[in-house]
């Protein structure tokens, strides 16, 4: 397998979940800016999206989309136990804290990256982000430590991943101490620092 990745993107999510599960894969980075990847291919010609993460499977076919592809390993690697079993009523709880961060936290991100985008309605985009992330400050001081009660999956993978953001855009976490000691245990795992120094986002 091949992933396609961009320092500290969404594709950070699976590339954690490589490490989580001891799944080998080869890396490849990609400039999102010139869609080429570092060795110098096109990377539209790998996904027409031009979107990381994308994940070339071993018969050569690809998948594509964060939430799809994290599933696809953590199935590949069950006694990780980063996803419960197909055909569970936790499998379709994990779907909806997948589909949750998905559209609520990182397309909630996607204003404040973009350089056109009016100071105003950047001000809207982070107050509609403090109120999600006041709902997981309340989750997770109600039923943590993770976001399906005692077991770490793949949603509080993409969970802590786009939680980072917040570094980048001058919002202090620390008003939802909950959340804070969420991504900070999050952080120390080793599977999460192994990944994290591939990319070069930690030494």
């Amino acid at each position: 397998m091949k992933l396609y990745f961009s320092p500290g993107a969404c594709s950070l999510s699976p590339h954690i979940v490589l490490a989580e599960t001891g799944i080998r894969a080869e890396l490849e980075q990609v400039d999102l800016g010139s869609k080429k990847t570092k060795s110098g291919a096109d990377f539209t010609a790998v996904n027409p999206k031009g979107q990381v993460p994308t994940l070339v499977l071993d018969d050569g076919s690809t998948l594509t989309e964060g939430p799809a592809i994290v599933q696809y390993l953590a199935d590949r690697k069950p006694e990780a136990n980063l996803a419960p079993a197909n055909g569970t009523v936790d499998r379709y709880r994990l779907q909806e804290w997948l589909n949750f961060v998905t559209s609520e936290l990182h397309k909630g991100f996607s204003p404040l990256f973009n350089k056109a985008v009016p100071a105003e309605y950047k001000t809207m985009a982070k107050e509609n982000l403090a109120n999600r992330f006041a709902y997981l400050d309340e989750h997770l001081g109600k039923g943590g430590p993770f976001l399906m009660g005692s077991q770490f999956t793949v949603a509080d993978v993409y969970a802590f991943v786009v939680l980072g953001w917040t570094a980048y855009q001058d919002i202090d976490l620390g008003r939802w101490p909950n959340l804070k000691s969420y991504v900070g245990k999050i952080a120390a795992r080793p599977g999460v620092q192994q990944a994290m120094k591939e990319e070069g986002l930690i030494k």
